[in-house]
């Protein structure tokens, strides 16, 4: 019986490699017969778009409404430079609401009927309503390629308080390019 010497699996693994010929891509050739060229043409097309996103607007906790309630809100535009835009605000969801009187809701059961109302500014001083009529109430702006970013005023005005319970709608913000 011959006796073959064990060799490590490691060891053979790395022996294979290196006798095994090198496989490099073939380097590219020098030629001096002469040269042709072609052009191609690489296009991008940017056509006018927006987007917009809106953070909650939160008038906080309060016992009695016998003053008016501020606060702010955001939302951010990103249109395509040089392209117009206007943005609107709804009235929101709540039954009755109207872009000159919006309202909020109680969300507790047997309270939904109960109505505290509020209005949203395009200014500081709360004398211009954001609407969703464009040309009348909208804020209009032109877009930079960037994120623009534009303030929304709310306001609760001083009214009969109703009973505790959270108040709320949904408004939509709407973006026209």
């Amino acid at each position: 019986m011959r006796f073959r010497p064990r060799i490590p699996t490691s060891v053979a693994a790395a022996l294979l490699l290196a006798a095994a010929p090198s496989f490099r891509p073939a380097a590219a050739a020098v030629y001096s017969n002469g040269t042709a060229t072609a052009t191609f043409t690489v296009s991008l097309t940017i056509q006018a778009n927006c987007t917009i996103s809106a953070n909650p607007l939160s008038f906080g906790t309060n016992g009695i409404l016998a003053s008016a309630v501020n606060q702010t809100t955001t939302l951010s535009v990103t249109c395509s430079n040089t392209t117009p835009y206007n943005v609107g605000l709804d009235a929101g969801n709540v039954s009755g609401s109207t872009v000159a009187t919006r309202l909020l809701a109680g969300t507790s059961t047997g309270n939904t009927g109960t109505l505290v109302d509020f209005q949203l500014y395009q200014d500081a001083g709360h004398t211009t309503v954001w609407g969703n009529t464009q040309g009348t109430n909208t804020v209009g702006g032109t877009g930079t390629g960037s994120a623009q970013t534009l303030t929304v005023y709310g306001q609760v005005p001083s009214q009969a308080t109703p009973k505790p319970d959270l108040y709320q709608t949904t408004v939509t913000a709407t973006v026209y390019f």
